[in-house]
Protein backbone atom coordinates (compact mmCIF):
# COMPACT_ATOMS: atom_id res chain seq x y z
CA UNK A 1 0.00 0.00 0.00
CA UNK A 2 1.20 3.51 -0.82
CA UNK A 3 1.72 5.90 2.10
CA UNK A 4 0.41 8.85 0.08
CA UNK A 5 -3.07 9.64 -1.23
CA UNK A 6 -3.93 12.30 -3.80
CA UNK A 7 -7.44 13.71 -3.38
CA UNK A 8 -8.99 15.13 -6.55
CA UNK A 9 -12.41 16.82 -6.19
CA UNK A 10 -14.48 16.89 -9.36
CA UNK A 11 -17.56 18.51 -10.81
CA UNK A 12 -17.97 18.23 -14.59
CA UNK A 13 -14.38 17.26 -15.35
CA UNK A 14 -14.95 14.64 -18.05
CA UNK A 15 -12.44 16.36 -20.36
CA UNK A 16 -9.63 16.10 -17.79
CA UNK A 17 -10.25 13.29 -15.33
CA UNK A 18 -8.80 10.29 -17.18
CA UNK A 19 -5.69 12.20 -18.26
CA UNK A 20 -4.97 13.54 -14.77
CA UNK A 21 -5.42 10.08 -13.21
CA UNK A 22 -3.00 8.50 -15.67
CA UNK A 23 -0.51 11.34 -15.15
CA UNK A 24 -0.51 10.78 -11.39
CA UNK A 25 -0.04 7.03 -11.80
CA UNK A 26 2.85 7.64 -14.22
CA UNK A 27 4.97 9.25 -11.50
CA UNK A 28 8.05 7.41 -10.25
CA UNK A 29 6.62 7.23 -6.77
CA UNK A 30 3.40 5.30 -6.28
CA UNK A 31 0.50 7.49 -5.25
CA UNK A 32 -3.06 6.36 -4.66
CA UNK A 33 -5.94 8.53 -5.84
CA UNK A 34 -9.32 9.32 -4.32
CA UNK A 35 -11.74 11.17 -6.61
CA UNK A 36 -14.49 12.99 -4.71
CA UNK A 37 -17.24 13.66 -7.24
CA UNK A 38 -20.12 16.03 -6.55
CA UNK A 39 -22.69 14.18 -8.67
CA UNK A 40 -21.32 15.56 -11.95
CA UNK A 41 -24.06 15.53 -14.61
CA UNK A 42 -21.44 15.17 -17.39
CA UNK A 43 -20.52 11.58 -16.44
CA UNK A 44 -17.19 12.23 -14.71
CA UNK A 45 -17.89 9.51 -12.13
CA UNK A 46 -18.64 6.95 -14.85
CA UNK A 47 -15.21 7.54 -16.38
CA UNK A 48 -13.56 7.05 -12.98
CA UNK A 49 -15.52 3.88 -12.29
CA UNK A 50 -14.32 2.36 -15.56
CA UNK A 51 -10.72 3.18 -14.67
CA UNK A 52 -11.06 1.60 -11.22
CA UNK A 53 -11.05 -1.84 -12.81
CA UNK A 54 -7.72 -1.01 -14.47
CA UNK A 55 -6.17 0.50 -11.34
CA UNK A 56 -7.67 -1.80 -8.74
CA UNK A 57 -6.49 -1.05 -5.21
CA UNK A 58 -4.99 2.31 -6.25
CA UNK A 59 -7.94 4.35 -7.53
CA UNK A 60 -11.04 5.05 -5.47
CA UNK A 61 -14.11 7.25 -5.70
CA UNK A 62 -16.46 8.86 -3.23
CA UNK A 63 -19.77 9.92 -4.78
CA UNK A 64 -21.49 12.84 -3.10
CA UNK A 65 -25.14 13.57 -3.77
CA UNK A 66 -24.80 17.27 -4.53
CA UNK A 67 -22.39 20.13 -5.17
CA UNK A 68 -22.00 22.08 -1.93
CA UNK A 69 -18.51 23.51 -1.96
CA UNK A 70 -14.89 22.59 -2.56
CA UNK A 71 -14.18 22.59 1.16
CA UNK A 72 -16.88 20.02 1.85
CA UNK A 73 -15.47 17.79 -0.89
CA UNK A 74 -11.98 17.96 0.59
CA UNK A 75 -13.26 17.33 4.12
CA UNK A 76 -14.99 14.21 2.82
CA UNK A 77 -11.70 13.13 1.24
CA UNK A 78 -9.67 13.91 4.37
CA UNK A 79 -11.99 11.81 6.53
CA UNK A 80 -11.69 8.93 4.07
CA UNK A 81 -7.89 9.21 3.99
CA UNK A 82 -7.59 9.24 7.78
CA UNK A 83 -9.80 6.17 8.09
CA UNK A 84 -7.52 4.39 5.61
CA UNK A 85 -4.45 5.59 7.58
CA UNK A 86 -2.48 7.24 4.79
CA UNK A 87 0.55 9.10 6.18
CA UNK A 88 0.53 11.87 3.56
CA UNK A 89 -2.54 13.41 1.96
CA UNK A 90 -2.25 15.69 -1.07
CA UNK A 91 -5.00 17.91 -2.42
CA UNK A 92 -4.92 18.61 -6.14
CA UNK A 93 -7.14 20.03 -8.91
CA UNK A 94 -8.36 17.87 -11.77
CA UNK A 95 -7.71 20.36 -14.55
CA UNK A 96 -3.86 20.25 -14.80
CA UNK A 97 -3.48 23.68 -13.21
CA UNK A 98 -1.38 21.67 -10.75
CA UNK A 99 1.40 19.76 -12.49
CA UNK A 100 1.46 16.05 -11.47
CA UNK A 101 5.26 16.15 -11.82
CA UNK A 102 5.34 18.38 -8.73
CA UNK A 103 3.68 15.73 -6.54
CA UNK A 104 6.97 14.12 -5.59
CA UNK A 105 8.42 17.52 -4.62
CA UNK A 106 5.56 18.20 -2.22
CA UNK A 107 5.75 14.68 -0.85
CA UNK A 108 9.52 14.87 -0.29
CA UNK A 109 9.19 18.24 1.42
CA UNK A 110 7.11 16.54 4.09
CA UNK A 111 8.46 12.97 4.09
CA UNK A 112 12.18 13.73 3.76
CA UNK A 113 12.58 17.34 4.89
CA UNK A 114 10.65 17.06 8.15
CA UNK A 115 7.86 19.51 7.33
CA UNK A 116 4.26 19.02 8.39
CA UNK A 117 2.69 20.90 5.51
CA UNK A 118 4.00 21.57 1.98
CA UNK A 119 2.30 24.22 -0.13
CA UNK A 120 2.68 24.33 -3.90
CA UNK A 121 3.12 28.09 -4.05
CA UNK A 122 2.62 30.44 -6.99
CA UNK A 123 4.02 33.47 -5.16
CA UNK A 124 7.09 32.45 -3.18
CA UNK A 125 9.00 35.60 -2.14
CA UNK A 126 6.82 37.75 -4.42
CA UNK A 127 7.78 35.82 -7.55
CA UNK A 128 4.68 35.15 -9.66
CA UNK A 129 4.50 31.74 -11.40
CA UNK A 130 1.14 31.76 -13.19
CA UNK A 131 0.48 30.91 -16.85
CA UNK A 132 -2.57 31.84 -18.98
CA UNK A 133 -4.47 33.90 -16.40
CA UNK A 134 -5.93 37.25 -17.44
CA UNK A 135 -4.50 40.20 -15.53
CA UNK A 136 -7.64 40.80 -13.43
CA UNK A 137 -7.72 37.27 -12.08
CA UNK A 138 -3.98 37.28 -11.45
CA UNK A 139 -4.11 40.54 -9.52
CA UNK A 140 -7.13 39.33 -7.53
CA UNK A 141 -5.37 36.13 -6.50
CA UNK A 142 -2.04 37.80 -5.75
CA UNK A 143 -3.45 40.62 -3.66
CA UNK A 144 -5.87 38.26 -1.91
CA UNK A 145 -2.88 36.31 -0.61
CA UNK A 146 -1.14 39.54 0.42
CA UNK A 147 -4.33 40.67 2.16
CA UNK A 148 -4.64 37.39 4.06
CA UNK A 149 -1.02 37.57 5.17
CA UNK A 150 -1.51 41.15 6.37
CA UNK A 151 -4.69 40.40 8.35
CA UNK A 152 -3.74 37.05 9.88
CA UNK A 153 0.06 37.48 10.12
CA UNK A 154 0.49 33.95 8.78
CA UNK A 155 4.04 33.56 7.32
CA UNK A 156 2.83 32.11 4.01
CA UNK A 157 3.05 33.83 0.63
CA UNK A 158 0.36 31.82 -1.19
CA UNK A 159 -2.38 31.36 1.39
CA UNK A 160 -5.04 30.58 -1.21
CA UNK A 161 -3.06 27.77 -2.89
CA UNK A 162 -4.96 24.54 -3.49
CA UNK A 163 -1.98 22.25 -4.16
CA UNK A 164 -0.98 21.03 -0.70
CA UNK A 165 0.56 18.01 1.01
CA UNK A 166 -0.44 17.31 4.62
CA UNK A 167 1.03 14.99 7.18
CA UNK A 168 -1.67 12.83 8.70
CA UNK A 169 -1.17 14.21 12.20
CA UNK A 170 -1.91 17.77 11.03
CA UNK A 171 -5.35 16.77 9.78
CA UNK A 172 -5.94 14.79 12.95
CA UNK A 173 -5.10 17.81 15.09
CA UNK A 174 -6.84 20.82 13.53
CA UNK A 175 -10.42 19.62 14.16
CA UNK A 176 -11.78 19.15 10.66
CA UNK A 177 -15.33 19.03 11.98
CA UNK A 178 -14.97 22.70 13.01
CA UNK A 179 -13.78 24.03 9.65
CA UNK A 180 -16.29 26.76 8.81
CA UNK A 181 -15.62 27.78 5.22
CA UNK A 182 -16.46 25.82 2.09
CA UNK A 183 -15.16 27.96 -0.80
CA UNK A 184 -12.01 29.98 -1.46
CA UNK A 185 -11.58 30.71 2.27
CA UNK A 186 -11.38 26.99 3.03
CA UNK A 187 -7.81 26.92 1.71
CA UNK A 188 -6.91 29.85 3.94
CA UNK A 189 -8.58 28.48 7.06
CA UNK A 190 -6.81 25.13 6.80
CA UNK A 191 -3.38 26.77 6.58
CA UNK A 192 -4.20 29.29 9.29
CA UNK A 193 -5.18 26.58 11.77
CA UNK A 194 -2.14 24.48 10.95
CA UNK A 195 0.06 27.52 11.61
CA UNK A 196 -1.73 28.37 14.87
CA UNK A 197 -1.04 24.81 16.04
CA UNK A 198 2.67 25.45 15.38
CA UNK A 199 3.04 22.91 12.60
CA UNK A 200 6.06 23.38 10.36
CA UNK A 201 5.05 24.83 6.97
CA UNK A 202 7.16 24.98 3.81
CA UNK A 203 6.32 26.56 0.44
CA UNK A 204 7.49 24.83 -2.73
CA UNK A 205 7.65 27.03 -5.81
CA UNK A 206 5.44 25.64 -8.60
CA UNK A 207 4.10 26.95 -11.90
CA UNK A 208 0.31 27.23 -11.97
CA UNK A 209 -1.23 26.84 -15.44
CA UNK A 210 -4.86 27.78 -16.06
CA UNK A 211 -7.14 25.03 -17.28
CA UNK A 212 -7.38 24.31 -21.00
CA UNK A 213 -10.47 22.09 -20.78
CA UNK A 214 -13.71 22.55 -18.82
CA UNK A 215 -14.99 25.59 -16.95
CA UNK A 216 -13.63 27.44 -13.94
CA UNK A 217 -15.64 27.13 -10.69
CA UNK A 218 -14.62 30.62 -9.45
CA UNK A 219 -17.46 33.02 -8.62
CA UNK A 220 -18.21 36.16 -6.64
CA UNK A 221 -19.54 34.37 -3.55
CA UNK A 222 -16.26 32.47 -3.18
CA UNK A 223 -14.26 35.71 -3.28
CA UNK A 224 -16.62 37.43 -0.81
CA UNK A 225 -16.25 34.54 1.62
CA UNK A 226 -12.47 34.83 1.47
CA UNK A 227 -12.32 38.60 1.94
CA UNK A 228 -14.49 38.68 5.04
CA UNK A 229 -13.73 35.20 6.32
CA UNK A 230 -10.12 36.02 7.15
CA UNK A 231 -11.22 38.81 9.47
CA UNK A 232 -13.40 36.34 11.37
CA UNK A 233 -10.50 33.89 11.59
CA UNK A 234 -8.19 36.59 12.93
CA UNK A 235 -10.71 37.60 15.58
CA UNK A 236 -11.88 34.13 16.57
CA UNK A 237 -8.59 32.25 16.45
CA UNK A 238 -8.78 28.52 17.08
CA UNK A 239 -11.98 26.68 18.07
CA UNK A 240 -12.33 25.92 21.74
Amino acid sequence: MSDALVIIPTYNEKENIEAIIRAVFNQEKEFHILVVDDNSPDGTASIVNKLITEFKGKLFIENRTKKNGLGKAYLCGFDWALQKEYDYIIQMDADFSHNPNDLIRLYNTCANDNNDLAIGSRYVKNRVNVVNWDIKRLLLSYFASRYVKLITRIPVYDTTAGFVCWRKNVLETIQLNKIKFIGYAFQIEMKFKAWKHNFKISEVSVIFTDRKEGESKMNGNIIYEALFGVIKMRLNGLPK
